[in-house]
């Protein structure tokens, strides 16, 4: 990582180093160094309209990092008190959406392809839908 920016406790955004040269550039992401967590699920969001937001919802335990390896989106964050948001626009900036952080995701770019890497399987049962309940937990 080369810097980091605390959007909420348990949710950061963060640089990674890219390497780059003519023949052009590479982020390397390991579980454990760059990625805080053991990576046990991925998956790609991509083909969005973008005057159709994802997201969402909130999930209990798992730990998200969320990259847009191309084209961008606006993330919209929430830890139950307030809102913040936070833009993904380069392949070397991720999102580290930690348990009981509220995320929306915006304004996709077309084109855009956003991977994000879980911690864990995907599990119903840890998913937070309605914003209201969120809220509830969250205070």
């Amino acid at each position: 990582m080369i810097a980091d920016t605390e959007i909420f406790p348990g949710c950061t955004l963060v640089r990674h180093r890219a390497i780059a040269d003519a023949r052009g550039a590479l982020v390397a992401l390991e579980a454990g160094r760059e990625v805080p967590f053991g990576i046990a699920r991925a998956y790609w969001v991509y083909g969005v309209d973008p005057a159709s937001p994802r997201g969402f919802h909130a999930h209990r335990a798992l730990h998200q990092w969320a990259v847009c390896v191309a084209g961008s989106c606006r993330m919209r964050l929430s830890d139950g008190h307030e809102w913040r948001e936070a833009v993904l626009d380069s392949p070397d900036l991720a999102l580290h959406i930690g348990p009981m952080i509220w995320h929306e995701m915006h304004d996709f770019a077309p084109g855009t392809v956003l991977l994000v890497l879980a911690s864990a399987p995907y599990d119903e049962a840890d998913y937070i839908r309605d914003f209201s309940d969120f809220e509830a937990l969250a205070r």
